[in-house]
């Protein structure tokens, strides 16, 4: 393997030219930066990337923390933020915080020790305000946290009415919002969105509350069933939540959707492998992972973000939603 001590001697220069040269710190004649840049193409050097990052404090990696990795929506997202993050040469960490505040917190310290250029983070919001002063670029995806957090998310309020309004206009009567856990925002935005609507039109309703997870939702729909059955048209928070919802109604012989409507969140590819196909409101799941590398990125190079709402570069960004209908509602 050639050294950086082989391309000195090469080019007969030091081995602090070189690196000088390597890290375009300090000066170096413009004659004897060619020769080693030369030197460097025809004997193929590869820099110790290890050193470099211990020398720049730099490493051209942007750490991801998602909460479920279990949960296909955020394998989704990572997939957005590792493609565009690739096109602009950085290299993506994956980290799953099974919820767990202090795992979160591990990671966030084991990345700075690493050096990663840059933090996106789909936190439970109440830990933004613990990140906020870390002096590293961070963007909250899929979460809103501290208003000084660039952050991306869709119209989780929007796609709540959306539910509600779609289920009453196939007919549904008694209507039901199997939220997710109360104190993320776009669970509570969500909720929030479904209460407004079926409040404003003096519609039957109950709500239960869930976690984002199979197996937990498939035990609340047991029980579900045999306390609300008038209940004829369910918004779940999300798309693994309809999906248990989903496969208790059909093993209890529950026809859907002529007695029963459900309608998941996310819009996630995993719907469509369901059987009936899940109607859903969904979110711009690529296009938001996108997004949020774009902008973690330009922190990291240093460029401002207009906290102008109407810049599309801007601090707050809010991405629409739109229904996607399946086959878990009538047509």
């Amino acid at each position: 393997m050639v050294t950086i001590k082989d391309v000195a001697r090469r080019a007969n220069v030091s081995v602090a030219t070189v690196s000088r040269v390597l890290n375009q710190n300090g000066y170096v004649s413009e004659d004897a930066s060619r020769i080693v840049l030369q030197t460097i193409k025809e004997m193929n050097y590869r820099p110790n990337a290890v050193a470099r990052t211990l020398y720049k404090k730099t490493s051209n990696m942007i750490g991801l923390i998602v909460p479920d990795i279990e949960n296909p929506f955020f394998p989704e997202l990572a997939r957005a933020v590792e493609d565009v993050a690739n096109l602009y040469g950085y290299t993506v960490v994956l980290c799953n915080s099974d919820q767990d505040v202090e795992k979160e917190q591990r990671y966030v310290e084991a990345l700075k020790q690493k050096y990663v250029d840059g933090l996106i983070m789909t936190s439970h919001q109440s830990q933004f305000n613990d990140y906020v002063d870390e002096n590293i670029p961070i963007i909250a995806l899929d979460r809103i946290g501290d208003e000084r957090l660039t952050t991306v998310v869709a119209n989780n309020y929007e796609g709540g009415r959306q539910a509600a309004h779609y289920l009453k206009e196939k007919g549904a009567k008694s209507l039901a919002h199997i939220r997710g856990p109360k104190g993320i925002a776009s669970a509570d935005e969500r909720y929030r969105g479904f209460l407004d609507y079926v409040m404003e039109n003096e519609l039957e309703y109950v709500v239960e509350e869930c976690s984002f997870q199979l197996s937990p939702a498939e035990r609340l729909a047991a029980r579900f069933y045999d306390e609300y059955p008038q209940a004829d048209g369910v918004f779940a928070s999300n798309d693994v939540v309809a999906a248990g919802f989903l496969k208790v109604a059909l093993k209890r012989g529950i026809p859907v959707p002529d007695q029963l409507q459900l309608i998941g969140f996310d819009g996630i590819s995993f719907g469509h492998m369901m059987y009936p196909e899940l109607t859903t409101v969904a979110q711009p799941i690529y296009e938001m992972g996108a997004l949020a590398s774009r902008l973690c990125i330009k922190l990291i190079e240093g460029k401002e973000i207009d906290q102008s709402k109407n810049d599309p570069e801007s601090f707050f960004h809010q991405l629409p939603v739109y229904m996607v209908e399946g086959d878990t509602t009538k047509k």
